[in-house]
């Protein structure tokens, strides 16, 4: 039987981590990375959090991560990327898209995916906050998403 799930997603750390991560991966059941490490060593930190690490490669990341990873939880298809596709692109076989690269969050409906962005943990870009975000998914599959602002 399925359970709800909570999960941290982060993009775009650029060698640096939130100073908070501790805080906001408490409780959590995964974490999703969704590109640009740059420090694989920042990756074993996030290891030794506990929660399973699932992570997709950044144009800024030289190790040989996915470019991109497909999950279902709770009946949800995800599809976890750094780079999103170009306007007007639904990408296939998903209900949700997870992206990172823009360093903007997003959270909108295109073509009957959702597109989701935790915008950026070091670099924002286009006057967003530094963020990451918490992703919801409960037994039956409903979602929820709340970005975390980071100082």
């Amino acid at each position: 039987m399925a359970h709800s799930l909570r999960i941290l997603v982060i993009s775009d750390t650029h060698d640096h981590l939130p100073r908070n991560l501790e805080q906001l991966a408490a409780g959590v059941d995964e974490i999703w990375h969704l590109g640009d490490v740059c420090a694989p060593e920042l990756l074993e930190v996030i290891r030794k959090l506990g929660p399973p690490v699932t992570l997709v490669q950044g144009n800024c990341d030289s190790s040989p991560w996915p470019p991109a990873v497909q999950l279902e939880r709770n009946g949800v298809r995800f599809r976890l990327t750094h780079i999103p596709p170009p306007p007007r692109t639904v990408p296939p076989h998903c209900d949700v898209l997870l992206h990172g690269h823009t360093h903007v969050p997003r959270d909108e409906m295109f073509g009957g995916v959702r597109f989701l962005n935790p915008g950026c943990v070091t670099r924002p870009n286009r006057g967003a906050p530094a963020s990451a975000a918490h992703l919801g998914i409960s037994a039956d599959g409903e979602l929820t998403w709340s970005l975390v602002l980071l100082r």
